[in-house]
């Protein structure tokens, strides 16, 4: 698959969840998706359970007047809520081209490696008979890559694509080798949780943390303190880019040679996406980012994943 842009267009809170803390619909999202597909930004992430079919349904009705040739779509079979059937993942596969009112998924992932020797030959019918153009797996480790890989060579499929939880704080699919094994094999790796649900964007603070007993402010508040140390240095790493402090995060997980996942709620998140691209950080700064951010000792990883290792 060609042309995949610099940044994926993200999904995750068009599900309406709660973990975001707002209510999104298919009628305030609307000029988040024109001005996305107007910028060239055509990779839509999303998955069945980003409020279950939600995201993926308001996605699919969006879409419906663009050329299905110009989108790229990502979306995930989540061991969790299968059917427990024989076709559990190709039962999970119809629902979300049904609401994505499309014959082919781009990219198909394997949310989490919760059974590997389980699920992961469940992907191939889907890829040999044409229904997924690409195999990904999101949330594995290093060991659990290369044995997944492992499976799908024997049918003459690989991996096409990695997805983690990657940012300045979280470094540990880049410490682990992942990212290594990824640039080695002709494997794109997509960060997600760029801006640690927005810990990362300087818009929150000590002063202004997130809503007390939201998700977000039992995972981020605690910590507040320090991530303000990073944001201070990104905020004037920003100043001389003529660029936000989200977009310095965006900027940096592109230098790394990932593909960040952004997520997109509202026009200027994307246009802030699509401005961020642009910038090229020097090694200097890079650098500075990941100095300072070691020399907090923090850990962002959250409840559903673990350390890359």
């Amino acid at each position: 698959m060609n042309n995949i842009p610099k940044i994926a267009m993200g999904a995750w809170a068009w599900g309406n969840d709660g973990t975001f803390g707002d209510n999104y619909t298919l009628e305030s999202l609307k000029a988040v998706y024109e001005t996305a597909v107007e910028k060239g930004l055509n990779l839509w992430d999303t998955a069945v359970v980003y409020g279950m079919g939600t995201s993926e349904k308001i996605l699919g009705e969006l879409s419906k007047e663009t050329v299905r040739d110009n989108l790229i779509f990502s979306t995930k079979f989540t061991p969790q809520i299968e059917d427990k059937t024989p076709d559990a993942m190709q039962n999970m596969l119809n629902g979300s081209k049904e609401r994505l009112h499309t014959d082919t998924i781009d990219i198909y992932w394997i949310h989490n490696p919760m059974d590997v020797e389980k699920y992961t030959p469940m992907i191939i019918p889907l890829a040999q008979s044409g229904q997924i153009r690409q195999i990904g797996v999101s949330n594995h480790n290093l060991a659990e890559i290369l044995r997944a890989n492992e499976i799908l060579g024997k049918a003459g499929l690989k991996i096409s694509a990695v997805q983690n939880h990657y940012s300045i704080l979280n470094r540990s699919s880049e410490e682990s080798g992942i990212l290594d094994y990824c640039k080695k094999n002709d494997i794109v790796f997509y960060s997600y949780m760029v801006l640690e649900q927005g810990a990362l964007s300087g818009n929150y603070n000590t002063k202004n943390p997130f809503p007390e007993n939201s998700d977000r402010g039992r995972a981020y508040n605690p910590i507040m303190p320090d991530i303000e140390k990073l944001t201070q240095v990104m905020k004037s790493i920003g100043i001389k880019h003529n660029i936000n402090t989200a977009q310095v995060a965006i900027a940096w997980s592109i230098a790394k040679g990932t593909v960040p996942i952004v997520g997109v709620t509202k026009v200027h998140h994307v246009e802030d996406a699509a401005q961020a691209s642009n910038v090229i950080l020097t090694e200097e700064e890079i650098r500075e980012l990941e100095t300072t951010a070691d020399s907090l000792e923090l850990s962002t990883i959250r409840y559903w994943e673990k350390k890359m290792e």
